[in-house]
């Protein structure tokens, strides 16, 4: 018989997110997570001690797989680079993100996380008032890209779902002539992509922030 793999924090925290992957954060419990390692639940108890710390360690599980600046990255592409890795992150596991914002307790990977960020925007020359400033405003357009993309009723794969949008402004083209003209401007180019205005988004922030930068 292959012997059974010890139970650690972080393994019981990679079977939570797939409990979540599989049925949402609302399937997340010990007994389900203890079925998913092929334990009772009991065992689990032995090493978090209550659904509420299990859904801390899920938290943590979340900001430990997304990109932080490497030692000596300028702020900017460090800051693009990580914006980028939450937003995936985020999209790949759609519970995380109310999940992240939810909860008290902060581990160690979300406090490494955090303390990067801002070592990484101090370096670059931020005072510790804007650094803090930056760091609510990316992750508040990240958060609020993410939510949107999840919530849209099409995907940038749904060409029909698009184009019956897109025929929907034509038809109201009188009564909502600003919605036509976006539609025409969009209908003689390539398909458009509701993704690809991430980037864009992103760099009037950092171009706004790279402004306010003390001088000198």
């Amino acid at each position: 018989m292959t012997p059974r793999t010890p139970l650690t924090r972080p393994l019981i925290a990679d079977a939570a997110a797939r409990v979540a992957d599989a049925g949402g954060l609302a399937a997340v419990s010990m007994r389900n997570v203890g079925k998913q390692l092929g334990v009772e639940a009991m065992s689990l108890y032995h090493h978090v001690p209550n659904k509420e710390a299990l859904l801390d360690d899920l938290a943590d599980w979340v900001f430990a797989r997304i990109e932080l600046p490497a030692p000596g990255q300028p702020w900017r592409p460090a800051m693009a680079e990580r914006a980028a890795s939450a937003r995936s992150v985020l999209a790949r596991h759609p519970w995380a993100l109310g999940l992240v914002e939810s909860r008290r307790a902060p581990g160690p990977a979300l406090l490494h996380h955090h303390d990067s960020v801002l070592g990484c925007l101090r370096a670059g020359g931020f005072s510790v008032a804007l650094a803090a400033h930056a760091f609510s405003v990316i992750d508040a357009y990240v958060y609020g890209f993410v939510l949107t993309e999840q919530n849209l009723p099409f995907d940038d794969d749904d060409d029909a779902g698009t184009d019956e949008l897109m025929a929907s402004f034509l038809a109201m083209a009188e009564n909502y002539p600003h919605l036509a003209e976006l539609n025409a401007t969009l209908s003689r180019g390539e398909t458009y992509s509701y993704a690809v205005e991430f980037g864009y988004g992103l760099e009037l922030i950092l171009d706004g922030l790279e402004r306010r930068m003390p001088l000198g």
